[in-house]
């Protein structure tokens, strides 16, 4: 099994949910994530999702965006995240690693080129926001052929007709975007994302993590009793943007937001499916 599916396999077991964290790679430097990505996991996080910068993350809202635009000016790149993703997996053998980000990015360096470097890295899967499933083959054999998960999204919006299209190849877990918009604006109401993990969990054995919008403890557990997983960013990269800002360190900063989700998912119980 994977590492993505032992960590769910774990905190099923456990009776929680699990806690994915995503951070932009480089903000506020590349020399500083390391320590950023040491802290997520010493907190509490299960999965790290590692953001690769990108000048147009158009899903993205304000603190992601402007997350992309310090790590470029800082001197991210692909390359140096590769970097950063191998020493992470050297460091932590046993957690799951996403890269997460756009076509762009992953597909100018050519798709096999791309996903072996990702495997040699230790990724356990990507998402690819702007590779819609239809378009799967651009990228997604590369990744299959590389054990690596071509994680996939889902939305408000796709209904039972495009699902088995987002469904098939997918692996690793089901992203499922809970508000039709940008990330860390608003949280979809708890009623619609209930209903949406019971039908995606009807059409899928891969895990449910929900994400877009969730940013307090509170909103973390009352989607963690009917979801896999739940997936906190902007909240995270709003502590490291204040921290930097102020000369503080951003590893803390990020450390205490995670320590406060993973302790409300550990003390929530989730509602037998």
């Amino acid at each position: 099994m994977s590492r993505i599916g032992l960590t769910f396999a774990s905190t099923s077991a456990e009776g929680r949910a699990a806690l994915i964290c995503f951070v932009t790679g480089g903000d506020p430097s590349p020399e500083a994530t390391p320590a950023i990505l040491d802290a997520l996991v010493e907190n509490g996080a299960d999965l790290i999702e590692l953001g690769l910068p990108f000048t147009d993350p158009m899903a993205d809202g304000p603190a992601i965006q402007l997350a992309n635009l310090r790590a470029l000016a800082a001197g991210a790149n692909t390359a140096k995240l590769l970097d950063i993703a191998r020493d992470f997996r050297a460091r932590h053998p046993d957690v799951p690693l996403v890269l997460m980000g756009y076509a762009n990015t992953m597909l100018r360096r050519g798709a096999e080129r791309f996903a072996e470097q990702a495997a040699e890295a230790g990724a356990d899967g990507v998402i690819c926001v702007d590779i819609p499933a239809e378009q799967d083959g651009v990228l997604g054999p590369a990744l299959r052929a590389q054990d690596i998960a071509f994680i996939r999204l889902a939305t408000p919006t796709t209904d039972a007709a495009r699902l088995p299209a987002v469904l098939e190849g997918a692996g690793g877990f089901l992203y499922y975007v809970s508000v039709a918009g940008i990330t860390g604006q608003q949280q979809a109401q708890q009623a619609s994302i209930e209903d949406a993990v019971v039908r995606l969990k009807a059409a899928t054995h891969l895990p449910i993590a929900v994400g877009f919008g969730v940013r307090t403890p509170d909103q973390a557990a009352a989607i963690g009793k009917v979801a896999d997983g739940v997936v906190v960013g902007s909240a995270i990269i709003d502590a490291i943007a204040k921290a930097a800002a102020a000369g503080e360190d951003p590893a803390a900063a990020a450390g205490q937001v995670v320590a406060g989700l993973a302790a409300a998912l550990r003390n929530t119980e989730k509602v037998p499916a």
